[in-house]
This record gives structure tokens, C-alpha cells and sequence, in this order.
């Protein structure tokens, strides 16, 4: 996937002046005379045009020595998804540092798990991004602590550890050369608590299409490990010795705050698991998108723009964790949504960790089972055919063992490589596990039913070869018109074959 430029002056001259909520997150404003960069959104008055200087990210504005508003909070913009999304150098090495691999590992590990020298890694970032990976790594961090100091009661203590500092005098250091004050200082005002949960602001890029991302994951959601209702999704996280929840739902309107935000609701997560937790929450709901971008690339296709215009918000919807969706697809495999669940439900009520007792009264009974947990499980009794069991167990074995995994720095043709090599995987399976596990917006299931017989709309129906030559326009977005489409086939008013039911399979694919 190419990666975008800062979008054209005039462009970002007039999204500051109207403060379009689109380009938030697209670009960062400097003002020379105050040494202060804002989000395109700030309600601050707008500075003299000689003053104002543009950034394509926070790390550069701060990499050129600007401090972050206190008004407009840039640590609330979301990120610019096209630099974090598919298979570039940029975009692998940047989902490392968001998953927090720069805290614990030096540049040159980063370089290493994404193929390049450490010195051309560096430049890349200074010539695309205007500040080098350690610089990206450090803007993260200090407006992850900002977020934190202004929004909730953690002590800065822990603060220090979910920023990822290993000690708070160095948190301390960091943060006064950076900002120029001390972390105690934008706890002035007292925060309301609320006993042990703690709420944050996860801000995402107009419009957004929540009702339809929580319709998407209630079809889906698993009993006992996850709720769904009609405002919020909750599930377990952490493990047995440390188990705790989370709740995402729309963020409250009338309280003074801008709109366009999730509110996350965490209890029982170590301050030092905290920002990867939000990074992965991110993902799942997909907050960083551009779907400005994204929509105009599907809208040259006459079918897909008629769904873009009439759903311009949709998301792509990712799992929590990339080992349970691997077990949905393979479940999956040419039965329905509903009884897929059904199967996968039964598989953690028999094989996942008890929950206290506590957890009951969220709707929460048990963790999905872990892959040490299956590799040598009977799965006899649960409804599940004998290749399908046997398809389970060769992949929890296969994680377990390192063969497949769910490595952000995966390009799209890696994963598809390395999950086909397994014994009842095939290429939808493959595709499904990119797109759904991992989030990668190009992936394409092209054995699809559904895709197959909705993606010109005429009534006829591609075959898979078809459909990868018709989709090819769509490229780097593949992943979203699959959300459309699904999305507009489920809401068909005649009954809609099943979503995830491939075609029926070849010898080279018998179990996909």
C-alpha cells in the first residue's frame, strides 16, 4: 500500500479554518509564535495563516520542538490509519511500536522483524514521517501518559508504567523536557472517580457506523465470554490468576466533550498492559480509519458506491484475540453464522477457564480456551465433524509450536502462506483469519458465497477466479467492500445465504 503524504496546504488550510472532524488525526497545526501544534479540530482562535505550519504527526510537530494543546488534546486524535494499514515497511514497523515493542527492544530489533536495516528504517520514517521510529515511540508514550493524567485517578506511579517508563524520576524528566511542566500539573482539578474502573476517550474519524459494528459482533459474540447488547460490547481480559473486563459503548453527548469517541471501560488490567490493551481495542473497532480515503477508492466501482453512499461509516470488525477467530473460521467453514456460534460457544464452555463467581453478574462465566488447552482435547460430543476437530487441534499445535501466529509485521501474502500450509486450511480460511484476526484491509475471501453473488448486483454469481479480477480495482481497500457487502446482503430483505459459507470445496481445499 502506498503511503499518503500530508494532504495539500490548501486542503489543510481550509479543514483548519472549518475544523473538519475528517482530517483529524490527517495533520497536526503548529503556531510558530505560541510553540503549540493542535488538532484540525481545535476550538482555540484560528492563529494568523504566516504563523501556522503543517504536520503529518504528532512525532514530527514534537520532533520539531512543539508542545501538544491542552485544549484540543491531540493525544485524543486518532491515528492516521493509512500509514498503519497493510503491507508497506512503514505500516508493519508502526503496528510494532503501537503493539510496544520500542519500550523493551532496541531500533535494530524493529528493523530485523520487518526486513530492513536499521538505518534505512530511520530514514524512511525521518523522510515520510518527519521524526525517526525512537521519536514516534516517545510522542506515544508522553500523550498516552498525557490521556491518562487528565482523564483518570491512576496514580502517576502507574501512569509512569502504562506509559512505559521504567522509572517515574525518568517519567518525570521525560515529560518536563518535553512539555515544558511537570505530570502533576494537569492534575490541578480534582478527577471523579468511579471505584476501580477506569474510563478513556478512544477517538475515531467521522462517520462511524457503530450500531452496524456492534450488530456485526452481536451475530458473533460467544456467551459466557463476551456480551453484546445494543449499546455496548463487554468481555473478559487478562487471564485466571488476573482476570478483568472491558466495556466499550458510545461516548456520552452532553457533557461538554466533542463527539466522534468510544468510551473504553477496563477493570482489573495492570497499568503496565494498559496501553496495549488500548491499542488492541483500537484495532477490533477499527478507530483508526480513513474512511474519506477508503470510500473513495470503493466508490469507482458503480455497486460498491451505492453502498458507500448509503452506509459511509461501516468499519472493518476485528476479533479480541487472533487464536479464538482462527477457531471461529475454521468452525465456520459452510455452516451459518448461528450455528457456528453454537459450535464455538461449546467448545469454551467445555474447554475455557472458570471466572470467579463475581463475573457472573456482567454475563461473564469463562476465558476462551487457550491453545495448550486443545492440542490434545476431545472435541467429541460438541457437534463438530471429525476433519473439523482434527483442523483444531492442528492449529492450536501450530501456534503453540510457532508455525502460525498473529505478528503484526505479517504481510498479507505471509499469513495466507504460512495458515495454508496447515492440513484443513484453505485460502477463504486464510483470508478470513487476515481480515478478521488481524485487521488487514486488503483481504479477500474470493471463495465466498456471498461475495460470489453480490458483488456486481445483477443476480448472476463470479467464481472465484472472476471475482479476484473484478475486486482488483478495490486494492488497497478489498477488506471493506467485504464488510459492505456482507453488511448489505444481511439486510436483504429475502433470506440471506449463509456469510461465511465458501463454495463448495476442491480437493485442494476440502476442509476451507
Amino acid at each position: 500500500m502506498p503511503i499518503p503524504a500530508l494532504p495539500d496546504v490548501a486542503i489543510c488550510e481550509q479543514a483548519r479554518l472549518s475544523r473538519d472532524a475528517r482530517f483529524d488525526g490527517l495533520f497536526f497545526t503548529a503556531v510558530s509564535s505560541t510553540g503549540i501544534y493542535c488538532r484540525p479540530t481545535c476550538p482555540a482562535p484560528a492563529p494568523k495563516p504566516r504563523n501556522v505550519r503543517y504536520y503529518a504527526n504528532a512525532a514530527a510537530a514534537e520532533s520539531a520542538g512543539y508542545r501538544p494543546c491542552l485544549r484540543c488534546r491531540p493525544e485524543l486524535s486518532p491515528a492516521d490509519g493509512a500509514w498503519r494499514r497493510g503491507d508497506d515497511t512503514i505500516a508493519r514497523a508502526l503496528k510494532l511500536i503501537d503493539q510496544g515493542l520500542l519500550a523493551e527492544q532496541p531500533l535494530a530489533a524493529l528493523a530485523a522483524r520487518v526486513h530492513v536495516g536499521e538505518r534505512q528504517l530511520r530514514r524512511l520514517f525521518v523522510e515520510r514521517l518527519g521524526a525517526p521510529p525512537t521519536g514516534v515511540h516517545g510522542t506515544r508514550r508522553l500523550l498516552f501518559a498525557k490521556q491518562l493524567l487528565t482523564e483518570t485517578t491512576l496514580p502517576i506511579t502507574g501512569i509512569a508504567l502504562a506509559a512505559g517508563f521504567g522509572s517515574l524520576r525518568r517519567f518525570n524528566t521525560t515529560f518536563r523536557e518535553a512539555y515544558r511542566m511537570a505530570p502533576r500539573e494537569l492534575r490541578r482539578r480534582p478527577r471523579p472517580a468511579d471505584g476501580d474502573v477506569l474510563a478513556l476517550r478512544l477517538a475515531y474519524r467521522p462517520p462511524y457506523d457503530f450500531a452496524a459494528m456492534l450488530d456485526f459482533l452481536r451475530g458473533r459474540a460467544l456467551p459466557g465470554v463476551e456480551v453484546v447488547d445494543a449499546t455496548h460490547y463487554l468481555r473478559v481480559i487478562g487471564d485466571a490468576d488476573a482476570p478483568g473486563w472491558l466495556r466499550v459503548g458510545a461516548w456520552p453527548r452532553g457533557d461538554g466533550e466533542e463527539g466522534h469517541a468510544l468510551k473504553l471501560e477496563v477493570h482489573g488490567c495492570p497499568p503496565a498492559r494498559l496501553l496495549g490493551l488500548v491499542e488492541r481495542v483500537r484495532r477490533m473497532f477499527d478507530l483508526d480509519a480513513d474512511p474519506r480515503a477508503i470510500n473513495d477508492t470503493l466508490s469507482r466501482d458503480p455497486r460498491l458506491r451505492a453502498l458507500v453512499r448509503k452506509r459511509p461509516g461501516l468499519r472493518l470488525p476485528s476479533g479480541w484475540e487472533g487464536f479464538e477467530i482462527a477457531l471461529r473460521a475454521v468452525i465456520g467453514q459452510q455452516v451459518s453464522v448461528a450455528a457456528a456460534r453454537t459450535l464455538t460457544t461449546r467448545l469454551a464452555e467445555r474447554f475455557g477457564t472458570p471466572l470467579p463467581d463475581a463475573f457472573a453478574a456482567r454475563g461473564l462465566a469463562h476465558f476462551f480456551p487457550a491453545p495448550e488447552r486443545l492440542v490434545d482435547a476431545d472435541l467429541a460430543g460438541i457437534g463438530l465433524t471429525a476433519a473439523r476437530a482434527a483442523t483444531i487441534r492442528t492449529i492450536a499445535q501450530a501456534v503453540v509450536d510457532g508455525r502460525v501466529d498473529f505478528r503484526a509485521e505479517r504481510t498479507l501474502d505471509e499469513i495466507v502462506e504460512r495458515w495454508t500450509a496447515l492440513p484443513g486450511i484453505g485460502p477463504w480460511t486464510a483470508q478470513y483469519i487476515a481480515l478478521r484476526a488481524l485487521g488487514h484491509p486488503d483481504a479477500f475471501p474470493a471463495e465466498d458465497l456471498v461475495l460470489q453473488k453480490h458483488a456486481v448486483g445483477d443476480g448472476g454469481r463470479l467464481t472465484s477466479r472472476q471475482l479476484l479480477v473484478h475486486a482488483e480495482p478495490w486494492r488497497p481497500w478489498r477488506g471493506y467492500a467485504v464488510i459492505q457487502l456482507w453488511r448489505d446482503a444481511a439486510l436483504a430483505p429475502r433470506p440471506a445465504t449463509t456469510q461465511s459459507r465458501p463454495r463448495k470445496p476442491t480437493a485442494r481445499r476440502s476442509a476451507a
